[in-house]
């Protein structure tokens, strides 16, 4: 089997892109084909147009080009290696990032094929399957009201997930107010379900970050997450040690060097890898095995389309330590219309996909009409 072509399609519901913190207002999806016409999808969440043109661009030299050249003509199954030309012969634009993210792209779409070859789910491919579902949380944006904050827990809650996180909106800039929505969120949840705030690495001053957790602490938040840039990690280690809560991220970092580093040095309780920005199911599955080793558990950051839920809960089957899964709440037309077999929560769990590949299909009538590039 070798790789014919690589597909970049961007898709974009142009009538919902507003400058908020919703992933799911466009998308690119990555297309591999073969030549035994076994094609692998994904979806990257990243930059669309950014990693469009990374795939499709021409080379300049021997370390600066596009990757679907570089790997037309490959065999699939040897997908390490794979990932191994990508990183080097995009050297100069590379390393980090947007490259990294269409590296991702392409390395879960490699895992779909694979799967799909052998007709076997790609966590079987992982190295096989520790649960077959999983308890789900709610992730939504933090809205600026407290009347608002109640309507949206009442209205997520009734199908009884384990719990809900707020993030992005106005968080982070005013002490007053976000105490005010968390302990609203408190209260309209009850104690008997997890509490996540996720600040979007709003907190600039430390001292302001540790005010904040210790007046968190008060409403039994479980976890605050990205309370930093993620490159202010020596402030992640120490905020950690003097708080009663759980400091989380993952989601900015890519390549397991960086996981490697947090890991190390302390930075996190959980570790929220996404597989369509880490560098892939290739970079993710030697960060969930490095991480178990260090007593670290795994929730995976997962905010996009059907698509990358499927390509997630893959993953998610094979952590031996598996806590739960981030389920994206914007209904939005990608949200909810790129896959043909939506993934739904049932009394607060979720059914792993265990169809061949990553087990979702393409609703192609979707994608057509929002496609954009």
């Amino acid at each position: 089997m070798k790789i014919t072509d690589v597909e970049a399609i961007i898709v974009r519901a142009a009538d919902q892109v507003t400058l908020i913190g919703d992933g799911t207002q466009d998308t690119v999806i990555i297309v591999v084909h073969t030549d035994e016409g076994i094609d692998g999808v994904a979806e990257v969440d990243s930059a669309p147009y950014v990693v469009k043109s990374i795939i499709d661009m021409p080379a300049s030299h021997m370390a600066c080009q596009g990757l679907k050249d570089l790997i037309v003509g490959e065999d699939p199954f040897d997908v390490e290696k794979i990932w191994n030309k990508m990183y080097e012969f995009a050297y100069y634009h590379g390393r980090a990032a947007a490259v990294i993210h269409a590296m991702s792209g392409i390395d879960n779409a490699i895992w779909d094929i694979m799967g799909k070859a052998v007709g076997k789910p790609v966590h079987k491919l992982l190295g096989g399957a520790y649960q077959t579902e999983i308890p789900a949380y709610i992730s939504i944006l933090m809205p600026d009201t407290v009347d608002e904050v109640k309507r949206l827990v009442d209205y997520h809650m009734k199908e009884n997930y384990l719990g809900i996180k707020f993030g992005w909106g106005g968080l982070g800039n005013n002490f007053e107010k976000d105490c005010e929505l968390v302990r609203a969120a408190r209260e309209a949840l009850g104690p008997d379900k997890k509490l996540m705030i996720d600040i979007a690495m709003e907190w600039k001053d430390y001292k302001v970050a540790l005010k904040n957790c210790k007046a968190f602490e008060e409403y039994d938040v479980f976890w605050v997450e990205e309370p930093f840039r993620v490159e202010r990690d020596k402030d992640f280690t120490k905020l950690r040690n003097a708080v009663n809560l759980n400091i989380t991220a993952g989601e900015e970092l890519f390549h397991f060097d960086e996981f490697k580093k947090y890991i190390d040095n302390g930075c996190v309780d959980i570790l929220q890898p996404d597989i369509s920005r880490c560098g892939g199911l290739t970079v993710a599955r030697k960060v969930r095995d490095y991480a178990y080793n260090a007593g670290i558990p795994i929730v995976p950051h997962n905010f996009k389309s059907g698509l990358l839920l499927s390509g997630t809960m893959q993953f998610i089957a094979t952590l031996p330590n598996a806590l739960f899964l981030e389920y994206c709440g914007q209904e939005t037309t990608l949200s909810r219309g790129l896959i043909k077999e939506p993934i739904e929560v049932h009394n607060g769990m979720v059914t792993i996909p265990d169809r061949p590949g990553i087990g979702a299909t393409i609703d192609w009538e979707t994608v057509n009409k929002y496609r954009v590039g």
